[in-house]
């Protein structure tokens, strides 16, 4: 039953909120340092002052409640939901500082993007932009990628007692071990390992391609967290096009694939289990899709003069694909080019990709294979029954971490998000047809906002209508959050505000 919040439950929600901001106004201080590393020194009076604002309300808002206790699920999904709204916020503040965003509203644009790992962005004039700006935006992707739960358990700010409530309320569901604090560690362990080996890959790629070592080994690590955080930020205005290097564009496939992997999966990698990799539900359906929308997208793209030639087709077909299925947002065409030199075919084909996405508890957004895996599995069922004799018992199995039966709450629980998902990519395909744009490029925005996609096909720009700017960033918070906790949050306000007699029910 739904249930009002007492003033127990919005102190407890502020004090670890308090927590949370006291944790980002210190992650502040990394563009800070970098701003002074370089003399930057408007940006690191810009960030020093947004450090210091934002921890001077962190620790206000922890005298709400001094004693540890276990969180219950309500109060954990307030706190998760409620956190990358106030983080947004804060984040903002030094971006919109900066003068490369024409509204604050284009500022918080960025942050919401920069936070969900969506990767859109509206900065104008970004080659331009300090390293001190750039470090935040990354930094912010590597916060939101892992999640905000993640990165705190990591580091012991939660307490292990509210550990597993909030980590659940991230839109996270299984533990690579049964601590969920190892589990957040594993986490981390694994992204700064892969990171750390990718900026090398990376930069020494940029030194071959002429670029100075200063310049080259900061973009190396900022495009190693973006790659695999599948966050799609890049310090460049053309994105990956920028570079026209090849090796650097199939190290980035290789990082994206990665990070849209379940860390659940990665760690049997990591103990050297490999065929429980390739009998996974999430591993065949990702190869079978992937392989039939690769199939689809070249034989459209091959009809365009984007694909004068094989190598080309090749080349920037393939990361296409990867960097839509893995909801990462690089790009090595234009925007432009997106919705004028592809054909329908293939623009649709980039957006089919988006809305599905990758693996669950990984770092890549959309509805997830695991679920469209297991839709198909409800089908065979269904089929099965209806051939089968009355007396007959059906059962369908699928291999997840050992062999699983399904069951109809799995099923129940796939379709619920599936159709959330379709339901908010129709809902904002009509709010960009509204505000004027064709249907085709409504809906690739709509479904890049809502799958943490990032590509975009141009109405994502500096300046565009605020209302349609509010509408992506519940989107972008929306798709992030896998729509349960939004939803839960959203009923618990209302139940809290609204009287109980309106509700037409009791607590």
């Amino acid at each position: 039953m739904w249930q009002r919040f007492t003033l127990f439950d919005l102190r407890v929600i502020g004090h670890y909120l308090g927590t949370l901001s006291l944790f980002f106004g210190l992650l502040m201080l990394v563009p800070f340092a970098t701003a002074v590393c370089y003399q930057e020194w408007q940006p690191a009076a810009r960030y020093f002052f947004s450090a210091g604002l934002v921890m001077a309300i962190g620790a206000a808002l922890r005298f709400l409640r001094v004693e540890s206790g276990r969180l219950n699920r309500r109060q954990a999904l307030a706190i998760t939901g409620t956190a990358w709204l106030v983080l947004a916020f804060f984040a903002s503040i030094p971006l919109y500082q900066s003068g490369h965003f024409l509204t604050y509203s284009d500022a918080l644009f960025e942050a919401v993007s920069g936070l969900t790992t969506t990767g859109a962005s509206v900065l104008t004039d970004m080659d331009h932009l300090s390293n001190a700006d750039n470090m935040f935006r990354f930094i912010m992707h590597f916060l939101g990628g892992l999640g905000l739960i993640v990165v705190a358990l990591t580091v012991g700010l939660l307490g292990r007692q509210s550990s597993a409530s909030l980590y659940n309320s991230e839109a996270r569901s299984e533990h690579v071990v049964p601590n969920v604090v190892q589990t957040a560690r594993f986490i981390l362990r694994i992204t700064l390992t892969v990171v750390a080996a990718a900026t090398v890959l990376i930069g020494i790629a940029l030194l071959v391609i002429g670029m100075e070592p200063a310049r080259a080994w900061i973009q190396a690590f900022w495009l190693s967290v973006s790659g695999f955080v599948t966050g799609g930020f890049a310090p460049m205005a053309q994105s990956v096009l920028y570079y026209h290097c090849a090796p650097l564009e199939f190290i980035l496939m290789v990082l994206m694939i990665m990070g849209s992997i379940s860390f659940v999966l990665h760690s049997e990698l990591w103990r050297g289990r490999i065929m429980p990799f390739f009998h996974d539900i999430e591993t065949r359906t990702m190869f079978l899709w992937i392989g039939a929308m690769t199939v689809v997208f070249t034989a459209s793209l091959a009809a365009t003069q984007l694909a004068s030639d094989l190598p080309t087709l090749l080349r920037r077909g393939l990361f296409m694909v990867v960097s839509s299925f893995t909801t990462t947002g690089f790009q090595v065409i234009t925007s432009n080019q997106l919705s004028t030199v592809l054909s329908s075919g293939a623009f649709l084909s980039l957006a089919l990709l988006m809305s599905v996405g990758g693996a669950t508890d990984s770092t890549a957004g959309g509805i997830k294979f695991m679920r469209l895996g297991v839709i198909f599995k409800s089908v065979v069922s269904t089929v099965k029954e209806a051939l089968a004799p009355e007396s007959a018992r059906v059962v369908v199995s699928y291999n997840h971490l050992g062999r699983r039966v399904l069951a109809p709450s799995t099923v129940k629980t796939a379709m619920t998000v599936f159709i959330l998902y379709v339901v908010i990519y129709v809902m904002g395909t009509l709010v960009g047809i509204a505000h004027g744009y064709e249907a085709n490029e409504a809906i690739f925005e709509s479904v890049a906002m809502t799958s943490n996609g990032g590509i975009v096909a141009g109405l994502v720009t500096p300046g565009m209508p605020v209302s349609l700017e509010l509408f992506y960033m519940l989107q972008m918070w929306a798709g992030r959050l896998e729509f349960v906790t939004l939803l839960a949050l959203l009923v618990e306000v209302i139940a809290s505000v609204v009287p109980r007699n309106r509700l037409g029910m009791r607590s």
